[in-house]
């Protein structure tokens, strides 16, 4: 499911904003909250650590993490904002592009979508300066929940009640259903290393901790595929909603099984690292050490991908290639040579873009040319950012 990230801002209605944070875990989604200052007069940032099993930041000078920007992360992190309630101070500063504490630097740093459930007394919901702050929002694409009319806190009656916490999240919902772009689409990725053996406990083998595919997975499923995953050796666990897992060992391993699976597929993501080379020879026992080296003759392993794309006919055919030069040259040359729609390219010696990194940046070539730059984020928004992307591949090849 979703990445949702929670805005609590000063109101009493705060307490519904712990609600909706229970109702968003109800259904499934993971939950990411900031509370700002005058949201801890009404609740707590421990209570809602309690509710959603994350730590809860408030304040942008206070970070545990090793870089000291949580707004960044927090913006790379989560698929969907969600500000309840919002104050009218809050939404003025946001109108106004004012970014001095965490909540609204966080929202400074996010592309995607933002909704707002505004909550204040009537008259200040119906002031003009409120009124145009809404406007400006609306205008740049930020969804502001209708707020509710009744009994409000302050004992008079009209509208200025915060939207209650299940009708949000149906909105969310709907919002998230939109995502359903690949309902009907038949996705097959790879991901992960491939061992090739030297002996029965050596290796060779590329670095790959497999989270960019697993993450490709788990982003298609959620946006309605039938997935199929071909993963080398990983520590993690199968991603959600995938139709099948196959952990396989070696090149060949990996080739088999996606051979077997290509033909009933409409889309492969080749984002596995695959050994380029194996030893020409293996060792039934294990080699001693000894007390100098050996030679290790090593030979090419098959390219899947130039194999698989070689038969591609109406199917899409995405590529992944680790480049330390020039990414644009050497990315379009294996487009080219390799007969791909697209391949993205990341340089894997660039600090948090690498394969043991929660994040990632990658510049994406398309067969016609274009160039496309997906700036450093998590791997699990970079993925939905890829998918847009590709998108139109998928369905022109469905015709």
């Amino acid at each position: 499911m979703a990445r949702i990230l929670l805005g609590i801002s000063g109101s009493v209605t705060a307490y519904k904003g712990a609600e909706l944070a229970r109702e968003f875990i109800r259904r499934g989604h993971q939950v990411r909250a900031i509370i700002t200052s005058g949201g801890q007069r009404f609740v707590t940032p421990l209570q809602l650590q309690a509710l959603t099993g994350h730590p809860v930041q408030s304040d942008q000078w206070e970070t545990d993490r090793p870089d000291g920007i949580d707004h960044i992360f927090l913006a790379r992190w989560a698929d969907i904002v969600v500000v309840a309630p919002g104050s009218a101070n809050t939404l003025a500063r946001l109108a106004g592009g004012i970014a001095d504490d965490l909540l609204t630097t966080t929202l400074l740093a996010f592309d995607g979508p933002l909704m707002i459930a505004p909550s204040m007394n009537t008259k200040m919901l119906l002031h003009h300066a409120t009124q145009a702050n809404i406007d400006t929002l609306t205008g740049r694409g930020v969804e502001v929940l209708e707020s509710e009319e009744g009994e409000l806190a302050c004992g008079e009656t009209g509208p200025g009640r915060m939207m209650e916490p299940v009708r949000i999240a149906d909105h969310v919902e709907a919002r998230l259903a939109e995502r359903l772009d690949y309902s009907g689409i038949r996705a097959l990725v790879s991901a992960g290393p491939t061992f090739e053996p030297i002996d029965p406990v050596r290796v060779v083998t590329n670095r790959s901790s497999g989270r960019m595919g697993f993450a490709l997975a788990e982003a298609l499923a959620e946006r309605g595929a039938t997935v199929r995953l071909v993963t080398g050796p990983t520590a993690l666990d199968a991603p959600r909603g995938v139709t099948e897992t196959v952990r396989v060992m070696t090149t060949a391993e990996m080739a088999e099984a996606l051979g077997e699976r290509f033909g009933e597929c409409d889309l492969l993501i080749m984002a596995a690292a695959v050994a380029d080379w194996r030893p020409a020879t293996v060792s039934e026992d294990k080699l001693p050490r000894g007390e100098g080296g050996i030679d290790l003759r090593l030979e090419p392993t098959a390219d899947i991908i130039s194999d698989l794309a070689g038969r591609k006919g109406d199917r899409t055919v995405i590529g992944f290639a680790l480049e330390s030069g020039d990414l644009v040259a050497g990315g379009r040359a294996k487009l080219e040579r390799k007969g791909l729609d697209a391949i993205a390219v990341n340089d894997p010696t660039e600090t948090g873009a690498g394969p043991e990194s929660g994040t990632n940046r990658i510049t994406l070539i398309h067969e016609d040319g274009r160039v496309e730059d997906l700036p450093m984020q998590a791997k699990e928004t970079i993925a939905h950012r890829l998918l847009d992307a590709v998108h139109t591949y998928v369905t022109r090849s469905r015709g």
